[in-house]
């Protein structure tokens, strides 16, 4: 599962061009510079902890590679040198006071995935692994953005769930096919589907009456997160609008194709992303 803001793939610490496919990349542009190379920074770092735990290791240095991230970061905050992993960090923690926990939790995030099959076993852990993989990103980003406050801590935790909920229902097939399967198992069973293995999830006639609540329950994260964006400063902002807006259309797309019919890719035309990211970047 490609974590939510996967989006800057190949960033890493003053290279960002690699990203400029990017609508995420895009709506970084708008930032001014410090804060750009910020964000760039610490999108470098979930991107380097997500691709350990796609990637085709075995799960056991999966493991100590994460666990040598973890020490990476517990280096930023202690009075040694820093782990030559989170150099490039280093300067930025200090300059936000990015919050430890927020990395970790990432990191825990990353350690679900690191694994040959992936289950989640009910909805309390499934939100668990919304906050870590998702919102703790959104967290760190507000330091970076310079705002804070309940309406802050409030765009962070729904538009970090409307997100990831998004890239689930728009993933299941390729998901399926790494053998995860990130519906709660709970909500699998009580709706009549009982297989665990995803290709028979995807293949269950009672698919939709499991994905439909999930796409409504994404939409009310995107429109808690509207709510909490009026209450913030909008030119500090750009970015989450950004992404509010394309991941919005992209849940949609997959709406009008059909949630079930994962097999079926959708994706966001290059002048879509575009229009989406002028629209919502300078004009709303």
């Amino acid at each position: 599962m490609r974590f939510v803001l996967g989006a800057v793939a190949g960033v890493f610490a003053g290279a960002p061009h690699k990203a400029t496919g990017s609508s995420f990349y895009w709506a970084l542009r708008l930032m001014p510079s410090e804060r750009r190379e910020a964000m760039f920074r610490i999108y470098a770092f979930c991107r380097e902890v997500d691709d350990i735990a796609d990637g085709p290791l075995d799960v056991a240095i999966k493991r100590v590679r994460l666990d040598q991230w973890r020490s990476g970061v517990e280096s930023l905050y202690n009075a040694q040198e820093p782990d030559e992993c989170v150099l490039g960090l280093k300067a930025v923690v200090e300059t936000y006071h990015l919050d430890k926990a927020d990395f970790l939790d990432v990191i825990d995030g990353m350690q679900s995935d690191a694994h040959d099959s992936v289950r989640i076993a009910d909805e309390a852990a499934f939100d668990v692994y919304l906050d870590r993989v998702a919102s703790a990103v959104g967290r760190l980003s507000n330091k970076v953005f310079t705002i804070n406050g309940p309406a802050a801590e409030s765009l962070a935790h729904h538009l970090g769930r409307a997100l990831q909920i998004t890239n689930i229902l728009r993933d299941l097939y390729e998901d399926a096919e790494r053998n995860r399967l990130y519906l709660p198992l709970s909500v699998l069973r009580a709706q009549g589907i009982y297989p665990d293995q995803p290709d028979a999830v995807l293949a269950h006639e009672r698919l939709p009456d499991v994905l439909n609540p999930l796409a409504a329950q994404a939409q009310d994260h995107y429109d808690q997160a509207r709510v909490a964006l009026l209450h913030l400063d909008r030119s500090k902002t750009r970015p989450a609008r950004i992404m509010l807006g394309v991941y919005e259309r992209m849940l949609r797309h997959l709406q009008r194709r059909g949630l079930a019919r994962a097999d079926v890719k959708v994706s966001l035309g290059r002048f879509e992303k575009i229009g989406l990211v002028l629209r919502y970047g300078l004009f709303e």
